[in-house]
């Protein structure tokens, strides 16, 4: 009975074939660590919404604390994906920054999930007794601001102040947005807010 070559045996991945698109996990326990902050998510309902077990989700994402940090880069790079999708396009600057607050209010505010970012609404609770989660969401809101700068760069608006400097405060005032939101502003209440700060911005 043929067995297969040693080269064969090697190439084959060891244990069963992962069943499940880790992107697909990340999205479901985001909406548990949303509602339930880092601390509170029970690492049942994280296995819940899952939809593995315990050894599953260990073996795939390590410990609770590795789950949320690649929870939190998965929808950082999302986030960065569908920044630059904004600022990049043909209108002026004024018109994109006004777009894409629009777009993260509209996320921020949408039922049935609790309103907010999840990253300044969760992860800067964390920063002083989890490190780890502190510099991985240090990361993402730098990533953030880059996508800023890009825009700007993309734009026709004097060097002064600098792309980056601007691209600072932009930053300053998607999360302000976001600790409000989680606060229970009201969407329109934010959206005034962000259309009195884009003149600011860009002036």
């Amino acid at each position: 009975m043929r067995t297969g070559t040693k080269s064969e045996k090697e190439a084959r991945p060891r244990g069963r074939p992962r069943g499940f698109i880790t992107s697909e996990v990340l999205e479901r326990v985001r909406d548990v660590f949303l509602v339930k902050g880092f601390a509170a998510a029970s690492l049942d309902e994280l296995c819940a919404a899952a939809g593995l077990n315990r050894p599953s989700l260990y073996a795939a994402f390590g410990d609770k604390e590795q789950l949320y940090i690649s929870m939190l880069r998965h929808i950082g790079e999302k986030s960065v994906e569908a920044m630059d999708a904004v600022l990049s396009g043909p209108e002026p600057i004024e018109r994109r920054l006004g777009r894409l607050y629009k777009g993260a209010i509209d996320l921020y505010t949408r039922p049935p999930n609790p309103p907010g970012c999840i990253i300044v609404g969760t992860a800067t609770v964390e920063s002083p007794s989890h490190p780890e989660i502190g510099a991985a969401a240090n990361q993402i809101l730098a990533s953030f601001e880059k996508a800023f700068e890009r825009g700007f760069i993309n734009s026709d608006l004097k060097p002064v102040p600098s792309p980056a400097e601007r691209a600072s405060m932009a930053g300053a005032v998607l999360y302000a947005t976001g600790i409000r939101a989680r606060l229970g502003v009201a969407a329109w209440e934010l959206r005034a807010f962000t259309r009195s700060m884009v003149p600011l911005i860009c002036r």
